[in-house]
């Protein structure tokens, strides 16, 4: 889907900060929350569908908090959608408004039928279709209806598209496409970008 997450190439947020010797956890909590992270496949939960719950976060709510705290509420979302815990269960123990990420908004769309050979080989000129999935997707905005060059083929994999949504294991092959960071963004010179691509984003170059 397209959301707040999506913010390859975005400006104004301003320049990252760099914590020095910065830990992995700032406080207990957010080490608890990573391991509740790792155990939502015991509740039948992959990791394409925690991606998804996030994205589907408020977007003034998603820039406001750190990472952790995204977290929390994708895994919130999720527990509370399968019926494992009560909203109102969370806000009793918050005391107070316990906010969550939106509903999903749609259906999975899959652009093309899964192939069992990769449709593309190393160096082959490619081209990322442009859409706008309203369910989950991998594939960035910035990348989309862009010209790139296929630098690996991977085995394949589920697609989140399909998984994202509890929907069939649906593997396919994904390619590294490597872009010229100028076709992306026009004061990119001198660099590349590499993207992670499933085949059903992609189309040959004419």
């Amino acid at each position: 889907m397209d959301g707040i997450h999506d913010l390859a190439g975005v400006q104004g947020f301003g320049a990252i900060e760099v914590e020095a010797d910065e830990p992995v956890f700032h406080a207990p909590w957010q080490a608890q929350t990573f391991q509740l992270l790792m155990c939502l496949n015991r509740f039948g939960i992959n990791a394409d569908e925690y991606r998804h719950s996030v994205e589907r976060m408020e977007p003034a709510h998603y820039l406001a908090v750190h990472y952790y705290e995204r977290q929390l509420t994708g895994i919130s979302t999720l527990l509370v959608e399968a019926g494992t815990v009560s909203h109102a269960d969370l806000e009793a123990r918050a005391g107070g408004r316990y906010p969550l990420a939106r509903p999903v908004a749609a259906d999975p769309v899959v652009p093309t039928t899964p192939q069992p050979e990769p449709r593309f080989g190393v160096g082959d000129t490619v081209i990322v279709r442009n859409i706008s999935p309203a369910g989950h997707s991998r594939t960035p905005r910035s990348v989309r209806g862009r010209r790139g060059t296929v630098l690996h083929v991977a085995p394949r994999f589920g697609l989140p598209d399909v998984s994202a949504h509890g929907g069939v294991h649906r593997p396919e092959h994904s390619y590294h496409v490597e872009f010229a960071a100028a076709d992306l963004w026009p004061d990119a010179l001198g660099h590349s970008v590499v993207v992670d691509i499933w085949d059903s984003h992609l189309e040959p170059a004419q």
